[in-house]
């Protein structure tokens, strides 16, 4: 799904939207472990959870993964969706799950991550989805329920995600 990339303007300077390649492999994992050790967690807990969340080259075959660069071109946040499993999303409806929001902590809070959130959206919406659905870090709550998400409830305690979020589109 090779598509072009989508100018948008963040507060302080251009950020363009555009599918990742191989060779951005490093820099996101970069991204994504600065993100992740900015976390209100333990230092054991984000030390021992890091690798699940870095992407490796044969990821791109199987995910929709996003980068945002900055003016120059330096990457500073990653998205990433596949298509939802059918018990996740609410029930008769087909939606992408985005695996996650990944913002350099220098550049949080300038609209990398919304602009990001807007990919995923814009591709469930062009893909034909009925949604959005996220399975947030609780830190991230507040980010998906200020854009307008539903948080969906925890019907089984032993199998849902408790900050897990819906956007139709």
């Amino acid at each position: 799904m090779n598509r072009p990339a989508v100018f948008m303007r963040a507060p302080a300077e251009m950020v363009s939207i555009r599918p990742a390649q191989a060779a951005d492999i490093a820099a996101l994992n970069g991204v994504i472990e600065r993100a992740i050790l900015a976390w209100n967690l333990p230092e054991r807990v984000k030390r021992l959870s890091l690798p699940s969340y870095r992407y490796q080259e044969h990821d791109l075959a199987h995910l929709h993964i996003v980068v945002a660069e900055d003016g120059a071109h330096a990457i500073v946040g990653v998205a990433a969706w596949e298509e939802a499993g059918a018990r996740d999303v609410p029930s008769g409806k087909r939606g992408l799950l985005l695996h996650g929001i990944f913002v350099d902590p220098a550049k949080q809070k300038q609209g990398v991550g919304s602009r990001l959130l807007d990919a995923a959206m814009n591709a469930a919406l062009e893909s034909g989805f009925d949604g959005l659905l996220v399975k947030a870090q609780a830190d991230a709550s507040g980010f998906f329920a200020v854009r307008g998400m539903t948080r969906l409830p925890v019907e089984n305690r032993e199998r849902d995600y408790p900050h897990r979020f819906w956007q139709p589109v």
